[in-house]
């Protein structure tokens, strides 16, 4: 396919809102994936070349909670090697990824996601959180799920991996972010280098959308540390149900 000075421009666009929603909550891949196909990639070689931005976005979200005094690297590792197994399954199975019912699926997820979202209780914000052995152990092993959807598909992931880090895990929704884009960009990494060892990446294709995805991912996190509990919790609840709405009227 041509690149043009326009497609990138786009691009970039499309990457500062895909980032943005990914950081607060989730469902950016929903823009940028569609996007790329439209201007002409195959859907495998899109899903790719997705990872692209979405690791420049995490990498650069990362930095910014840590710069404003958010980090816990060694739950932020472990919980990302838990889901790295689970990553490298779902990329296999995502380089030939073509399924027809796959909006209809994200769209169930979200909702029961929302449901319990809206019935859970407020973790309270505290700066010394310190979860239950059992909750970490299950949060743990809940990962190996997060990975393979990740891994899959990258859509919607954010949208799963909040729910355990919040209710299961028990944090609030700072810190939820602030572990999510840790992990997400850690087994990207590994996702990335499958897609890119089994498909023709377009890599200035990945570079024009990840410039945007980085400056979005910068105020998502920005916005998600001054904003806090409340507002990313309305944010997730309204982003949940337009792509539910949008995902059950495609056909």
């Amino acid at each position: 396919m041509e690149f043009s000075a326009w497609g990138a421009i786009l691009l970039m666009f499309v990457g500062f809102a895909a980032g943005f929603l990914n950081v607060i909550a989730g469902g950016g891949s929903t823009l940028s994936v569609p996007v790329m196909i439209f201007m002409g990639l195959p859907a495998p070689i899109a899903n790719g070349t997705n990872r692209i931005a979405i690791l420049a976005q995490n990498i650069t979200a990362v930095v910014t909670f840590f710069r404003r005094g958010y980090s816990d690297f060694r739950l932020s590792l472990s919980l990302a090697i838990c889901a790295i197994p689970g990553a490298v399954a779902g990329a296999l199975i995502g380089v030939e990824f073509q399924g027809i019912w796959f909006n209809r699926m994200l769209a169930v997820i979200m909702f029961g996601i929302m449901l319990t979202n809206h019935l859970s209780k407020n973790p309270a914000p505290s700066k010394n959180i310190v979860p239950s052995r059992i909750r970490l152990v299950i949060g743990h092993l809940m990962m190996t799920v997060v990975g393979f959807w990740g891994g899959f598909i990258q859509i919607g992931v954010g949208f799963l991996i909040m729910p355990i880090l919040s209710g299961v895990i028990g944090l609030d929704l700072v810190r939820t972010n602030m572990h999510k884009v840790f992990i997400i960009g850690t087994y990207t990494v590994v996702a990335l280098a499958i897609f890119a060892s089994n498909l023709e990446i377009p890599w200035m294709i990945g570079l024009a959308l990840a410039s945007g995805n980085m400056l979005g991912g910068y105020f998502g996190a920005r916005i998600s540390i001054s904003q806090g509990d409340r507002f990313i919790r309305i944010a997730l609840n309204v982003i949940l149900a337009c792509f539910i709405v949008r995902l059950l009227v495609i056909t």
